[in-house]
């Protein structure tokens, strides 16, 4: 599995488009928590599931880009050749290229396979908890969004517009991942994560003299 993972790896460091979010170090967080899944389920086949990991994003295109939603699809197609280089069984590939196309939100492609289920909810978790945090602020300022609303942070009285506001994303999309978990464990481990954030929004309502309204007061 260490040679697998080492040359899927390599692939994504060659022919992967990298920014602050979608990194060498983002495959390695999706590997990881795709392993944590697997234990608690069982029944994966952890080789499809690596290379999944590791060339989920061989395509990567930008969050505001018009075709984003192609982006695992072409991601599925470019990783078959690489695929076959490693030695991987037709089945195996083809398992391969359906988890990939299969984890994307915007594809909305509904994941079939064991390696599906978890991949997808593997690459859910790193936009949740600290890591979500962080990633969240680093596409919107990439974007040029604000950070939040200045006189109503956490969307009391108006719609989350998480085009124009970095926070707004996270009830806009970011709090509902645990209810679109495909897994009993990843949807536990989601849930944890999200109960980081709100405890990060309460310290963040705390710091800009805001009560902790709107979504924030979930928490």
């Amino acid at each position: 599995m260490s040679a697998l993972r080492a040359a899927c790896r390599a692939v994504a460091a060659r022919d992967m488009a990298q920014d602050s979010a979608h990194d060498l170090a983002h495959l390695d967080r999706v590997w990881a928590n795709a392993q944590a899944i697997a234990d608690g389920e069982g029944g994966a086949d952890m080789v499809v599931l690596c290379a999944a990991a590791y060339l989920h994003d061989l395509v990567n295109l930008p969050k505001d880009a018009p075709d984003r939603a192609q982006a695992s699809m072409r991601s599925a197609q470019a990783a078959a050749p690489h695929l076959a280089t490693l030695g991987m069984t037709p089945d195996r590939i083809t398992a391969t290229q359906h988890a990939i196309a299969a984890h994307s939100f915007s594809a909305g492609i509904p994941p079939e396979t064991p390696e599906a289920r978890i991949l997808r909810d593997a690459d859910r978790l790193d936009a949740l908890g600290a890591i979500g945090i962080a990633r969240a602020f680093a596409v919107s300022g990439a974007l040029d969004r604000a950070l939040y609303h200045a006189n109503d942070p956490f969307a009391a009285t108006r719609t989350p517009d998480d085009q124009s506001f970095s926070l707004d994303h996270w009830p806009a999309k970011l709090l509902r991942l645990p209810d679109g978990m495909s897994t009993e464990t990843g949807r536990r481990i989601a849930q944890a994560r999200v109960a980081t954030m709100l405890r990060f929004a309460r310290d963040l309502a705390a710091e800009i003299g805001h009560a902790p309204n709107g979504w924030a007061a979930d928490g």
